[in-house]
């Protein structure tokens, strides 16, 4: 079945959002949406997510999910933003509950964070059904990248987050917090079970010089060509070399704001006593 996706890029995350449709019943889904954020001066804005809400009044279609992949460590979501704006449900992985406690513990959250999930309408399990108007897709539970992390599933179209990018790419990074490129690979090998003919959507993309940036690839082409893990890997190489390549990496920049966002289903935090909304910076901690 052809799934409907339309696809935006954020320029300053270099992130793709994501929104699957349904023709007949006119219903959608937007997936890994962003929230505008100028580190340097603490400003937030919605442009980008208005990009979202502005395609569907165009098209005079109705959201019924805002979807996370999982909980983003380079961008701050729209989810909640967008919520109050259309009146759809936040749907994540159930694997957050780990994620919050993780990060509830290096934030020091107060009591009134709670770290099991209520902050987003609905915690998806394991290939849990979902459904988009007609559209019957379902939920798979690919970690590795982070203990939250899923794939979504409807028709022909996959929607991957960060686990797997373009074939001359590779895969997702399993440093962070509750990262295990073990997991990892196995969730590939759950992903290569889908048809050959997928399309995968990709949350990034980091392209090498003269390569246009895509949001797409397939099934096909990640199993024969992606440089970190094809039909040749084996899971002890593929493990020793993700090893080797996280510990070279730098840290995300915007990750320490956007956990915090994140784990609330992209709320930012309480207005403390003179109006104002404030990130926590752990020193010392990474």
């Amino acid at each position: 079945m052809q799934i409907q996706v339309e696809s935006f890029f954020h320029q300053a995350t270099s992130t793709f959002s994501h929104l699957v449709g349904d023709p007949d019943s006119r219903k959608a889904a937007i997936i890994d949406s962003v929230l505008d954020f100028d580190i340097k001066s603490g400003r937030t804005g919605t442009e980008s997510a208005d990009r979202l809400t502005a395609w569907l009044d165009e098209n005079e279609y109705q959201a019924e999910w805002i979807l996370e992949t999982h909980a983003h460590a380079d961008h701050l979501s729209a989810s909640m933003y967008l919520r109050g704006k259309l009146g759809a449900k936040i749907g994540i992985g159930e694997g957050i509950t780990m994620v919050q406690k993780t990060f509830a513990e290096v934030f020091n959250l107060s009591d009134d964070f709670r770290p099991d999930g209520s902050q987003f309408d609905h915690l998806f399990r394991d290939n849990e059904e979902i459904r988009i108007g007609s559209i019957c897709g379902r939920v798979m539970h690919t970690p590795g990248h982070t203990n939250d992390s899923v794939t979504y599933v409807f028709g022909d179209a996959a929607f991957v987050g960060d686990t797997m990018f373009m074939p001359d790419f590779g895969t997702a990074r399993c440093d962070f917090p509750g990262g295990d490129a073990r997991l990892l690979y196995q969730s590939i090998q759950k992903i290569y079970e889908l048809a050959d003919d997928t399309r995968l959507f990709l949350c990034h993309d980091y392209p090498p010089p003269g390569r246009e940036k895509s949001c797409m690839t397939t099934i096909g082409d990640e199993k024969k060509h992606n440089i970190h893990v094809n039909e040749s890997s084996s899971i002890d190489e593929f493990v020793k070399m993700r090893k080797a390549k996280d510990a070279q990496l730098d840290m995300p920049a915007l990750i320490l704001p956007s956990v915090q966002v994140n784990i609330r289903a992209g709320a930012l935090p309480e207005h403390e006593d003179n109006g104002i909304s404030y990130l926590k910076i752990p020193l010392d901690r990474f």
